[in-house]
């Protein structure tokens, strides 16, 4: 990396990451972190980070490590390669690269395979369920994951009732005991 740039943050780093197992568009021009092969939002829009934090997660303390272990394995996989080494580690690798690093730390039978893999999941739930978030202020927000799954707002009401069935009958009769709120008695 040119001396006079600075390190990419921590959550820059992330976030590169997070785009890697769900692209989106970047943000702006000079977007490092989100390569923007994909359009929309993808893992970092929808709030990879801020799934990230949540201390429900527990993967906060690890985050800054998380980082760092990325930048290192960035390292050794462009001297590999015979790859420049004048920009940033993780975030400066290409799109393709970065999609190959991280294919090579989930494989199976990698020794940190359980680590990088939770890093995914992670990027999976802030784009499919926006876990930060509650779900209806997410729809509002127009999260980007719910948007493209096609996830029902709620009633006016706030409630979410399917009046047709998913599969096109009744998986069961109601037990004689439901009340009308749907609450056995």
């Amino acid at each position: 990396m040119p001396e006079t740039e600075c390190p990419p943050s921590r959550n820059t780093v992330l976030e590169a990451f997070a785009d890697t197992i769900i692209p989106g568009e970047k943000r702006h021009p000079d977007d490092r972190a989100v390569a923007g092969v994909s359009q929309g939002g993808g893992a970092v829009a929808a709030g990879a980070i801020d799934v990230l934090e949540t201390p429900e997660g527990g993967m906060a303390p690890a985050l800054d490590d998380l980082a760092r272990m990325l930048d290192e394995h960035a390292v050794a996989y462009r001297a590999g390669r015979g790859l420049p080494d004048d920009r940033e580690p993780f975030v400066g690798l290409n799109y393709d690269d970065r999609l190959a690093l991280v294919g090579e730390l989930l494989a199976p039978g990698h020794p940190e395979h359980a680590m990088w893999a939770g890093l995914a999941m992670f990027s999976f739930m802030a784009f499919d369920t926006g876990a930060h978030m509650h779900t209806a202020d997410a729809i509002a927000a127009g999260h980007p994951g719910l948007a493209t799954l096609g996830f029902a707002p709620p009633g006016e009401d706030g409630l979410w009732r399917f009046p047709a069935y998913s599969y096109g009958r009744p998986l069961a009769d109601v037990h004689p005991d439901t009340d009308p709120t749907g609450s056995p008695v």
